[in-house]
């Protein structure tokens, strides 16, 4: 039987001439062919396509930005929704991950300020979006949780281990928060992007929903490729929750670094699994590709980052060694591989 399905590019740019009126000149791949999401280029501008296999996520998305891309310049803009293909603005060519990895510390701080400011500005425009749409709750499971929690797993082989003090049931119960904020969630900063008068603006809703409301910052803060310090990063959330709140800024950062290591636990266990399957790359490639972090200054700074934070919660506190554990073992391989 032959399959008559158009591929889904063919199916953009039809979907694409229909609901803007003009011919399309080209489509631009740049996260490769496999991806979601593509750069329609037509005569007189360009717009971002996304096209899923879940066609619901793309409707929540399509609902979200068409909400919040009119309260907030923090998004991309909502330019339609044609056969279950979405149609925003084209937030720019300059993906946060790729201009972070180039900038010097200050610059890089500038950016981490413009890109929490950011998370901020939606966060703060969706706060009564649950009375406009149905929002799902995130990570409100047990199962979920008890994987998150289940991702120190991957501290054992490296290192010292797991103290005795560590009580998993505890630990999910701190994590298993009630739905109480706006998230975007994968907020990694391939995820942002700056256009050519330096806006950033956050795009790919399709996972967004409701939780505490800090796990946006710690997908970025724990992003193993992003190149600013775990003090920095405390002080600009510090500066920005300030410019938009009076209080609660000691107990919404203690949640913060709560999430953040298992966050960290998180993503490293994702490294190690994709290293198996597929090796270390360059971190050229990686940035470019927007690829997870397989790389072993990428994977040591996760660790740091995991230990900053772990030793901020006296209940996390046992996982500093495990941590720096593996950090020292990753440091290692990395002057053994000699990676770009």
């Amino acid at each position: 039987m032959t399959d008559t399905t158009p591929d889904p590019l063919s199916h953009i740019r039809s979907a694409a001439e229909a609901h803007f009126g003009a011919p399309v000149l080209r489509i631009e791949t740049p996260g490769g062919s496999a991806r979601a999401s593509c750069r329609v280029v037509f005569e007189d501008r360009t717009v971002i396509a996304t096209h899923r296999v879940n066609f619901r996520r793309t409707h929540l998305e399509a609902m979200v930005l068409k909400d919040l891309s009119d309260r907030c310049d923090a998004v991309p803009k909502f330019l339609g929704l044609r056969d279950d293909t979405l149609f925003q603005g084209d937030v720019g060519r300059h993906r946060l991950n790729m201009v972070a990895g180039n900038a010097d510390p200050i610059a890089a701080a500038d950016l981490a300020d413009q890109a929490v400011g950011a998370i901020f500005a939606y966060q703060i425009a969706a706060q009564d979006l649950p009375d406009r749409m149905p929002l799902p709750p995130l990570g409100a499971s047990e199962t979920w949780v008890d994987g998150l929690v289940s991702a120190v797993d991957v501290l054992r082989p490296m290192g010292p281990g797991l103290p005795r003090s560590f009580d998993r049931n505890i630990l999910a119960e701190i994590l298993m928060t009630k739905p109480r904020r706006f998230v975007k969630w994968d907020c990694r900063s391939g995820n942002a992007a700056l256009d050519d008068a330096g806006t950033l603006r956050w795009f790919d809703f399709e996972y967004c929903g409701l939780r505490h409301g800090s796990e946006d910052f710690a997908w970025l803060i724990a992003d193993e490729v992003w190149p600013v310090p775990p003090a920095t990063m405390i002080e600009v959330l510090r500066d920005n929750y300030r410019d938009h709140f009076d209080e609660g800024f000691d107990d919404w950062l203690s949640y913060l670094s709560f999430y953040t290591v298992f966050h960290a636990l998180q993503r490293l266990r994702l490294i190690v699994d994709e290293v198996k399957a597929r090796g270390w790359k360059s971190k050229a490639r990686i940035r470019d590709r927007d690829d997870v972090g397989i790389h072993p200054e990428f994977a040591a700074a996760l660790c740091a980052t995991g230990a900053f934070f772990a030793d901020r919660d006296r209940r996390t506190a046992g996982l500093v060694p495990a941590f720096e554990a593996a950090q020292s073992r990753f440091l290692r391989l990395l002057e053994k591989k000699q990676l770009a």
